[in-house]
């Protein structure tokens, strides 16, 4: 692709992840150009355009939209406004990449596949952790049974966010943040999981609001069984002063392990196979990989793919339906003390509208 023939890129929202997503269109640079971006704030959309010298700048997403004529939008707004800008994307025929949660409820996220279909344009949600030669190298290895059977899984994600962290007015409510750490976070290590070994039956679950003054829960739990048998235990924290995100696999004849914070790096995966003759050859399975990448600019240019059409549209709506439905049915459980069934939640009940039943 030439430069004349770059996809134009806009911007909606200069916050902190913006900055992640700036990078990887710059690392893009001979396929994709940001001409725009659109922020409410105005000494924050000065700096932030002046320091990525981008020349489309808007207090206005829609008028952005409407000027520029784009691709394709990246969505790094507040949660509450995703579902909506999405919208408005698709409707103009224009390609959108959103940041988790893309929508607040199976409703919304519903209608986000039906106006898909209405025009060609697609969506698909920013996943970044399912990119990248470890997580390949990995999927490759659970899809061949290389290490056995899955059987145990460790979800831990144990985060510290202060109350001065909820100061910021869209912070800790239900109607503008969605959901605490289960949709903030979490939802980045339970698609993972999915995304490995496959859709889920049955989640049990609790929420509770311990320490913070907020409408949110700070911390969740589940337990949930998997349709291959295996059973994953999950955590999502804001409460943990020690921060860490740690993921286990137990698998027949191997462990596999990653440890870090808010993003990997190899040398945080360890692989213990299991001792004696049961694990002759597993060993030798798990292979170095090779320089670390940007996950962002990795799922950025999958995306591109798609819209230049020589790919699918990878983690698609339909792609992400489960991991939505589990996190809807974590809600659920924890807020009725019930076991809840993979797509039990349909039509009129609550949950369906909203996330933790809510609204």
């Amino acid at each position: 692709m030439t430069a004349s023939t770059r996809r134009r890129i806009v911007l909606a929202g200069a916050g902190t992840i913006a900055q992640s997503h700036v990078r990887a269109v710059k690392q893009l640079a001979d396929r994709a150009e940001l001409v725009a971006v659109a922020e409410v704030d105005p000494a924050r959309l000065a700096a932030f355009a002046d320091q990525h010298e981008i020349p489309g700048r808007y207090d206005d997403f829609e008028k952005m939209l409407e000027t520029e004529q784009p691709d394709m939008a990246i969505v790094c707004t507040p949660p509450y406004l995703h579902s909506g800008q999405i919208l408005k994307c698709l409707s103009s025929g224009v390609w959108v990449l959103c940041e988790k949660p893309i929508c607040g409820s199976l409703a919304e996220l519903d209608a986000i596949e039906l106006a898909e279909g209405a025009n060609g344009a697609r969506c698909s949600s920013v996943f970044q952790w399912r990119f990248g030669e470890r997580i390949e190298q990995f999927k490759s290895l659970i899809s061949a049974q290389s290490m056995g059977r899955p059987l145990v899984v460790s979800c831990l994600m144990n985060w510290y966010r202060d109350q001065a962290y909820y100061g910021i007015a869209w912070r800790g409510a239900w109607a503008t943040e969605l959901g605490g750490p289960t949709v903030g976070a979490g939802i980045h290590f339970m698609d993972l999981i999915l995304y490995l070994l496959g859709d889920w039956e049955r989640v049990t679950a609790m929420t509770a609001t311990l320490d913070r003054d907020i409408e949110i829960e700070d911390v969740s739990m589940a337990v949930v069984s998997l349709a291959s048998g295996a059973m994953v235990n999950v955590v999502n924290s804001m409460l943990s002063p020690r921060q860490e995100t740690e993921l286990r696999f137990d698998f027949q004849r191997a462990t596999v392990e990653v440890r870090c914070l808010y993003s990997y790096e190899d040398r945080d995966w360890t692989f213990t196979p299991l001792a004696g003759e049961d694990a002759s050859g597993v060993a030798d399975l798990w292979k170095p990989a090779s320089a670390a990448a940007d996950r962002h600019a990795l799922q950025l240019s999958s995306f591109l793919d798609a819209l230049d059409g020589r790919a699918e549209v990878l983690v698609s709506v339909p792609d992400i339906r489960p991991t939505y439905d589990l996190m809807t049915s974590l809600y659920k459980s924890a807020a009725t003390g019930r076991v809840v069934e993979r797509k039990s939640i349909t039509g009129e009940d609550p949950f369906y509208r909203h996330f933790a039943g809510r609204l």
